[in-house]
This record gives C-alpha cells, sequence and structure tokens, in this order.
C-alpha cells in the first residue's frame, strides 16, 4: 500500500521551498545586489549571507528612499556619513535588502548560539523576509569559536532548542518558515538521528550540505547518504535542499531527480556566473562581460559597498583579461567605470555614489596605520630613552599594546545599546559582517 507523506504546512507569509533552485548564503559573495542578480537570472529565493545575532540586536531598520532599500544600520565612527541623519553621524549598513526585488523571496541567514539572542535578532527582520534559516554548516573559525555554525552539530540540544524558539516566538507569529543548513556528519547513523530531531522541532525546510565539517569546497561532495535525509525529511513533512557542487539548473533537475529531494542550492558557480540559474533553452550562461556590467549597474543603484563590489568582480572577471589588473587598483567606482569603458550613464551614477559612499576620499591603510603606530612607539622610546627619570607613557596609550575587541569602544556605541546586546565578539576582519 503506498503511504502518503503529509506536508508541513507553508505559513501564509512564508514559502515552500520544494522544486526551487535557490542562491546558498555566502558571505562577502551574497549581499543585495549578487541577489538580485541571481533572481534576474532565474533563481527561484535568494539567501542572505550568514548574520551574527549579536550584530542585527541593536540596529535601527531605516527605509532607505535613495536606493529603495530597508537598511538596518548602527552608528559607526568608520562607516559613511548618512546624509538623512544628523551632520556628521555616521553608520554602518549590518543588512541590506530590496523589498520591491527581492522581498517575499529572500531567506535571511542567521549565525546563533543561543535561543535568546536568536529570536531577538530574527524578531526584528521577520516581517521583511520570507523566512529564517538557521546556519549549522559554516566550518570558519569565526563562526564556530563562538558555538556557531558547524559547531551546532556537536550541541544538538542547544540546535534543537533555537530551532524550537524560532518556530514558536518567531515562525508562528510573523507567520513565516522556519529552516535549518546543516552538514554531514561523520556516520549516516549520526546524520540520520540529528535530521530526525531537528524535523521534529516544527521547521519547514532543511538544507544538507553535502561535505563533512572538515571538507573544503574543492573537495568533491559526497552524496550517499542525500537519499537517506531526503526520505526522513518527506516523512516528517519538511523540505529538503540539497547543496554541495551543482552547477546549473539542468544539473540541479537531475541530482533532484536522482536522489528524491526537493530542490538544490548554487554557491560557488553562481558566485562566478549568476546567469547559471538560467536554462539552456533560454539562453543558459551569459558572458562575463555583460553580468559584470548588469552587476556594477545593480551595485552602484543599491549603494553597495565598494569594497565588497570590488570583491565580487574579483570573482567574476577572469585573471586572464587586460581589465583584471586595472579593475584589483581601482580605488572609487568613478575608477572602475572608466576602466571598464562605460557609458556616460554608468559614469554619472558611479561619481554621485561615490559622494555618497565617501569612497573618493582617502583613507588610511592599514599599512599607513601600522607605520604610523610604529613611528610613534619610536618616538615614545627615544623620548624615554632623552629623559629616563620621566615616565611618559601613560597606561593605555602604547602604540603597540594590542587590546581585545571587548576592552575598545566598540565603534563608538551609544549609551543606549548595552555591550551584552553589542557583537562583542567580532573577528579580526568584522567587515565581513558588513554590507
Amino acid at each position: 500500500m503506498l503511504r502518503i507523506m503529509a506536508k508541513r504546512a507553508i505559513p501564509k507569509n512564508g514559502v515552500d521551498y520544494r522544486g526551487k533552485l535557490v542562491l546558498a548564503p555566502m558571505v562577502r559573495s551574497g549581499e543585495c545586489p549578487s541577489r538580485l542578480l541571481a533572481l534576474r537570472y532565474g533563481a527561484d529565493l535568494v539567501w542572505g549571507p550568514e548574520t551574527v545575532d549579536k550584530a542585527l540586536i541593536g540596529t535601527t531598520r531605516r527605509v532607505n528612499p535613495v536606493t529603495k532599500t530597508i537598511d538596518f544600520t548602527k552608528p559607526s565612527a568608520s562607516g559613511a556619513s548618512n546624509p538623512n541623519l544628523a551632520s556628521g553621524q555616521r553608520e554602518s549598513v549590518i543588512f541590506r535588502l530590496h523589498p520591491e526585488q527581492e522581498g517575499r523571496r529572500l531567506i535571511h541567514q542567521i549565525g546563533t548560539a543561543n535561543p535568546a539572542t536568536a529570536v531577538q535578532a530574527a524578531k526584528l527582520i521577520a516581517g521583511d523576509v520570507a523566512g529564517i534559516d538557521v546556519n549549522a554548516g559554516c566550518p570558519k573559525p569565526f563562526s564556530t569559536s563562538g558555538g556557531m555554525g558547524a559547531a551546532l552539530l556537536q550541541t544538538p540540544d542547544t540546535l534543537c532548542s533555537i530551532l524550537d524558539a524560532l518556530v514558536a516566538e518567531v515562525g508562528i507569529p510573523f507567520e513565516i518558515g522556519i529552516s535549518v543548513k546543516i552538514r554531514l556528519l561523520d556516520t549516516p547513523e549520526q546524520t540520520a538521528e540529528l535530521v530526525r530531531k531537528l524535523v521534529a522541532t516544527g521547521i519547514t525546510g532543511l538544507t544538507l550540505h553535502c561535505r563533512t565539517t572538515p571538507m573544503r569546497p574543492r573537495e568533491r561532495a559526497i552524496r550517499d547518504q542525500l537519499r537517506m535525509v531526503g526520505d526522513i525529511c518527506r516523512e516528517a513533512g519538511v523540505a529538503c535542499l540539497m547543496n554541495g557542487d551543482v552547477t546549473s539548473r539542468e544539473e540541479a533537475n537531475k541530482l533532484v531527480q536522482e536522489y528524491g529531494v526537493d530542490g538544490a542550492m548554487i554557491a560557488t558557480a553562481a558566485e562566478t556566473n549568476p546567469s547559471c540559474f538560467r536554462l539552456e533553452a533560454d539562453g543558459g550562461r551569459a558572458p562575463w562581460e555583460e553580468i559584470v556590467k548588469e552587476y556594477v549597474k545593480l551595485a552602484m543603484s543599491v549603494e553597495n559597498r565598494w569594497g565588497n563590489t570590488k570583491y565580487l568582480l574579483g570573482q567574476m572577471i577572469p585573471g586572464k583579461s587586460p581589465c583584471y589588473r586595472p579593475m584589483n587598483q581601482s580605488k572609487t567606482y568613478t575608477d572602475l567605470v572608466k576602466i571598464m569603458n562605460y557609458d556616460e550613464e554608468y559614469l554619472a551614477m558611479a561619481e554621485a555614489v561615490d559622494q555618497r559612499l565617501e569612497t573618493s576620499i582617502k583613507k588610511e591603510t592599514r599599512a599607513e596605520k601600522k607605520a604610523k603606530n610604529k613611528a610613534g612607539g619610536a618616538d615614545s622610546k627615544a623620548s624615554t630613552t632623552r629623559a629616563p627619570q620621566q615616565n611618559t607613557r601613560s597606561e593605555g596609550t602604547d602604540a603597540n599594546k594590542k587590546r581585545k575587541y571587548d576592552d575598545a569602544r566598540l565603534d563608538a556605541m551609544p549609551d543606549d545599546i548595552a555591550r551584552e546586546t553589542a557583537p562583542g565578539t567580532m573577528e579580526s576582519n568584522p567587515t565581513q559582517l558588513l554590507v
């Protein structure tokens, strides 16, 4: 007798992952213009890059009248000034989304290790997205060192408590879906046990990255357990997506049929050329020149951070192209547009965006700061040598003295944001959290 599997109900404001080919969550490569371009070329849904819960907590939701985006921002000493605020006030964009172009096709991925902070952060953005996804698969130290990402695979009770809380306190009230992205465990038995626990929390979707935690993207995906995971999800009525070495819509369709899952994610291939979502019958992959030109215009239209735009261009433009090296040396959107020989419309946009983002203002580089600090330390030492009887060093002013992030001023964090709700565990490259 054929057994009919019940499908878990999709909330009113949520979206069903079944039958979907989606953009995977990628730090740096999943910011607003990248997502919009993927949707333009046929992605059914897009995941935002992992945003740590503590980074989102304390943000202010702002509607940007110029870019037509919704920006979640925090005051910052190093961010760009906001002409819509008081004169001189600067802020960093923690997350940016475009409600008209992505809105209910956007899944926000959260990095967390705590049910309370996960809920607190998710509530801030739940009204603007189609779902909240928990990152339980990232193997990078900036995630695992805080008990987040793939570290949650070793603490399944914590992971389940996070999902339970999000379903009850965010998914149900906001009527959106809650999902999770995981990796393979060491044995099929361990993976099966974990997946059974996860689907019992009330989630509507689960993505399996077909690699173990120690594996890197260059290592081939392991799909031996994929059908098993898909079967467990189907029995619980939960949609199951696969991730790992998927490069096109045709390939995704074939793998979905072969392994009996509900859909697939594309990561690396979309980072290089987002037109991989388009069927060959509809035109297939577009030339990189076309992709880059579209991306640059989208990046300028949403005023994407220049450093992020430049990073993505480094993935899209072939290294052997004559424009690759000049692009890498460019410092502003205006420089880029001139290098690429784009028209006057692009040039006018670039100049306006550079002015608003202040990218044309020369900023002190890390090398310059290091040299300045070194010179300051030398001057201090020389002064001590000349006047040994005087102690010219005051506590906390030694340029060579390293401070932990928790001892710093937290980027001029205002008094109304408590330290325990601020991003107090930032890594050595905290700009990865910025748009």
